[in-house]
């Protein structure tokens, strides 16, 4: 692929991506509003602001906090003279409704826009085995297969339409925070009665209430004492509104998922900048202790 390749965004996700898309042997030209140069990956270019990377890349990638920051660059990509991007792919989880307004304002001044959210946390995006949602013409898939390859281990089409791939992200999202709000729920009842963390984790991952929280969060995060996926908290909340604003939008029961909304928003407001498996303290009141 000729194709020189734009990344703004070089947060806890982005810049592992966009290390491994260099590594890769893509020439790359970068940006990060927090600051470029000490981020940047090597074998890349620093640029110095959205509309520099709009001027010398052919295709633009993403990854930033929401959906306000998403359209905010892309606006400023829309107002940049002399562009040389014809393509912009969106790692963000930033809703459907925000992807379908932000595939409008690039299709006016003839750029493609594409979702491609992506879930495996910060351990998965520096190994490149993260699953990549994309949404988006089978044509832009194609050109850019080997860049998404790059950074991800499960690239999966979702949908030909901007949004698809947004709409996917959410699927998964609201099902990992309900594993793991109901599953610190669950555990902290058997320890009130006495059963070792250790020991119920030994029975539920052999048993049916297995799930990401009990195979891999409990044992590696909690256990541990590290609570260091590198997924805050905010993050979480605000895809699991996402979801329900979707829901809400299409018709879709969610009750159980506004639930889940009330736990996590309480939980952020009582441990902002929090590690979103820091919810376990949140539910036992351990964080209390700390």
């Amino acid at each position: 692929m000729t194709r020189t390749i734009g990344f703004i965004g070089l947060g806890n996700m982005g810049k592992p991506m966009a290390e491994n898309i260099a590594s890769a042997g893509f020439d790359m030209v970068c940006f990060d509003a927090a600051g470029t140069d000490e981020r940047l990956p090597a074998g890349a270019v620093a640029a110095d602001s959205v509309g520099d990377v709009a001027r010398r890349a052919d295709s633009v990638l993403l990854s930033v906090p929401d959906g306000t920051v998403s359209l905010a660059i892309v606006d400023e990509i829309v107002a940049t003279d002399d562009r040389r991007a014809d393509v912009v792919v969106d790692l963000s989880t930033i809703g459907p409704v925000a992807a379908r307004t932000a595939a409008e304002r690039l299709a006016a001044v003839g750029v493609t826009y594409c979702d491609g959210p992506v879930s495996g946390g910060v351990a998965g995006a520096r190994a490149a085995t993260i699953a990549f949602m994309f949404g988006g013409p089978t044509d832009v898939l194609d050109e850019h297969r080997v860049v998404f390859e790059a950074l991800a281990g499960n690239v999966f089409h979702v949908g030909e339409e901007a949004g698809h791939g947004q709409a996917m992200k959410l699927v998964n999202n609201v099902l990992s925070a309900s594993a793991l709000a109901a599953s610190s729920e669950a555990m902290a009842l058997g320890r009130a009665y006495g059963l070792d963390l250790p020991t119920m984790l030994d029975v539920i991952n052999v048993s049916s209430g297995r799930n990401t929280a009990t195979s891999d969060k409990f044992p590696n995060r909690v256990i541990t004492g590290t609570y260091d996926t590198g997924f805050f908290t905010r993050l979480m909340a605000k895809d699991v509104r996402l979801f329900n604003s979707v829901a809400e939008q299409v018709g879709t029961r969610n009750a159980v998922m506004q639930a889940m909304a009330a736990t996590w928003d309480e939980f952020d407001e009582t441990m902002p900048d929090s590690d979103f498996s820091e919810i376990w303290k949140f539910v036992t009141g351990d964080a209390a202790e700390d």
